[in-house]
């Protein structure tokens, strides 16, 4: 079993899919609805291949429901170290779990702020209420900035110079080929956004481009506490001086290829975890309120 301060804290640097973009029910582990059938307590969760974007708030709900049906004392205490997790863990459950790295060592943008400029304004100055289109792609690019400058300034120093020359025109650099972004849901003021960035194939892999590669993002609302925005990145290795494409140098693909090894370590774990969450939860259900003799606690008369 993989430590959770491996994935957590500063030692992420330091340990040595392609997903769809159009989002599925991300987690084909069920949430429990106040008219849905129980599910069957004996039944092992199946390994979800992503996590639904509505899962937090589902599992908190349940969870929520259990209370109100009356917990036992060491029910409650159960439920309140659950919740706890939850929130301590948000992030990593909802990135972590899809391979995302999600150390500061790693992250792209953090908590930045959403100003009210970038609210759609219409030539009347009307605001309609959501954060406009055009600002992702700068949520993305900003971040994308910050991914290859957390290379230079945190995983492999000893390249600093040449991971700081990508992001500029001397040399060696990046550009981006193309860029398509998934809408989850309108964004509004006040929040604050989180991006993720990760790589969509092992540099090894016969997918990967021959001079570039290809990466993700995930822009969350911390508000919402999930996706708003999902983008899919084709980056192209270029030599400014010779100006030509060209191959990923030596230490891009070296790091790359530690890179991705967390990113599966990363989204097993997570995975795990949720998993956990989820036997947690049920347990609680069958315990309270999803049982034969379920009797609704409603307080004593006297």
């Amino acid at each position: 079993m993989i430590p959770l301060q491996a994935f957590r804290g500063r030692s992420l640097a330091v340990i040595s899919a392609q997903c769809s973009l159009r989002s599925t029910r991300l987690f084909s582990v069920s949430t429990a609805s106040q008219n849905a059938p129980a599910s069957d307590p004996r039944t092992t969760p199946k390994k979800p291949h992503g996590i639904d974007p509505r899962w937090l708030t589902m599992t908190k709900r349940r969870i929520g429901r259990c209370m109100m049906f009356g917990l036992k004392p060491l029910q409650i205490q159960e439920a309140g170290e659950v919740l706890q997790q939850i929130a301590n863990d948000w992030r990593e459950l909802v990135a972590g779990s899809e391979g995302y790295l999600t150390d500061e060592t790693r992250r792209g943008l953090f908590q930045q702020k959403v100003a009210w400029g970038e609210m759609f304004l219409t030539f009347t100055s009307t605001c309609l209420g959501h954060v406009n289109n055009v600002t992702y792609p700068r949520y993305a690019e900003t971040a994308r900035v910050y991914y290859t400058r957390n290379f230079a300034m945190h995983i492999d120093p000893a390249h600093k110079r040449e991971w700081l020359n990508l992001v500029s025109s001397k040399g060696i650099g990046l550009i981006l080929r193309s860029i398509t972004i998934d809408y989850k849901f309108p964004m509004t003021y006040p929040d604050k956004v989180t991006v993720y960035h990760k790589l969509v194939h092992d540099p090894t892999s016969p997918k990967t481009p021959h001079h570039g590669f290809y990466l993700q993002a995930m822009i969350i609302s911390e508000a919402r506490q999930r996706p708003a925005a999902r983008v899919h990145e084709d980056i192209v290795m270029y030599d400014y001086k010779a100006n030509k494409k060209t191959e990923l140098p030596p230490f891009v693909f070296e790091q790359f290829k530690a890179t991705w090894k967390l990113q599966e370590q990363a989204k097993e774990f997570w995975q795990q975890r949720i998993l956990d969450i989820e036997t947690r939860v049920r347990t609680l259900e069958t315990e309270s309120w999803d049982r034969e003799d379920a009797v609704e606690d409603t307080g004593s008369a006297k």
